[in-house]
């Protein structure tokens, strides 16, 4: 039984290295402090439309963009509530993508999962080898783009690809700890729908939730007889439509943190965010080599979430105990069952190559390596 704990307030600050949250810049923390007004005021319009817009601009689409007090985990229950009638394609690679699976299961829909070994990528050629000879008519084919559990970056615009020969079937996309340091083309890819959570490669605080709708997933849920009543893309796109807010009380303060950081990755961009991300990655991968291995399928590994194999068999939970101590940074252990086997480093956000290899030196140092 848990017992409670005083928060005290009193810790020292860590610099984090985890698959989420990451860290966020002091004037983004900062700009949560400002005196609080009311979500239906007109300087809650100038701000959601702010953000609003400024996502489209980033991530360059024309669809249309929901911003909602929530983890990404919310767009995975929203997503199957409002499209799937009855059956879903789930490929499952790892933790999350399982995870996903087990959501519309709850939800009462009939799930076919398309199952890889934990490491392995999801390949389009077996997806459209399973809308080609299933008896069974998919309304979605949902895929994660980043399992973190495992380190793996799935091909999820070839595979999107396949799935927009297939009408109407829709494409759903878990993109929670990669939007924001991956490049995707959304609209090129016939995703119907995307999302992510803004604490993983947004670098923001832990809050909201992104998703991405297409006018075809839009279009879909009104045919539909019931839907997610808080993620409802209808309810809440409508509501954007004629009022430029939200339906429900927002985090105000997590927005106005999202609005100065959004300033922050416009001037980047898109491109060039995407291939300091991908430095960090390379940067990373080159460095386990050299001292371990990597988790991941060969050619598909992850541009935010390095999975590293423990071939030298350290001791990973003393080994983040005595980094985290000795030097204030935290790394993760690896996920579920591959908790010793794997170590994971969070490569997102704000850091950059010499941040990263700041934390590796330190996993040297300690590791003996």
């Amino acid at each position: 039984m848990t017992h409670e704990r005083e928060y005290s307030g009193d810790y020292p600050d860590k610099t984090l290295y985890i698959p989420g949250p990451t860290e966020v810049r002091e004037d983004v923390i900062e700009s949560m402090a400002q005196p609080m007004f009311g979500h239906r005021m007109d300087r809650m319009t100038d701000l959601y439309t702010t953000i609003v817009e400024d996502t489209k601009d980033f991530l360059g689409t024309d669809n249309e963009v929901m911003i909602l007090t929530a983890s990404g985990t919310e767009f995975w229950e929203a997503s199957t509530l409002n499209l799937v009638d009855e059956n879903i394609l789930v490929p499952t690679c790892g933790s999350f993508s399982e995870r996903h699976a087990n959501v519309a299961e709850r939800l009462g829909k009939s799930v076919d999962r398309l199952e890889y070994e934990w490491g392995q990528a999801v390949k389009p050629e077996d997806v459209r080898e399973a809308l080609e000879t299933s008896d069974t008519d998919y309304d979605v084919v949902a895929c994660v783009m980043n399992e973190s559990s495992t380190g793996v970056r799935n091909p999820i615009e070839e595979v999107g690809d396949v799935v927009a020969e297939y009408p109407d079937t829709y494409f759903v996309v878990d993109a929670v700890s990669a939007l924001g340091g991956d490049h995707v083309d959304i609209d090129a890819h016939g995703i119907d729908v995307i999302f992510a959570s803004t604490q993983k490669a947004f670098a923001m605080p832990p809050g909201l939730a992104v998703c991405v709708v297409s006018d075809d997933a839009y279009e879909r849920e009104l045919e539909k007889d019931s839907a997610s009543w808080y993620g409802g893309f209808q309810r809440a796109l409508d509501y954007y439509d004629r009022k430029g807010q939200t339906h429900s009380t927002p985090a105000i303060p997590i927005m106005l943190a999202y609005r100065q950081q959004m300033k922050h990755m416009l001037d980047e961009g898109h491109a060039a965010r995407a291939r300091r991300h991908r430095e960090m990655a390379e940067y990373t991968r080159e460095w386990a080599r050299e001292h371990f291995d990597l988790y991941p399928e060969a050619g598909y590994e992850s541009q935010t979430v390095s999975c590293i194999e423990n071939t030298q068999d350290i001791d990973v939970a003393a080994t983040i105990e005595e980094v985290s101590e000795r030097y204030d940074m935290v790394f993760s252990n690896g996920y579920g069952d591959i908790g010793e086997e794997t170590f994971r480093i969070g490569h997102m956000g704000e850091h950059t190559v010499e941040s990263i290899r700041t934390l590796t030196d330190a996993i040297e140092d300690v590791a003996d390596l």
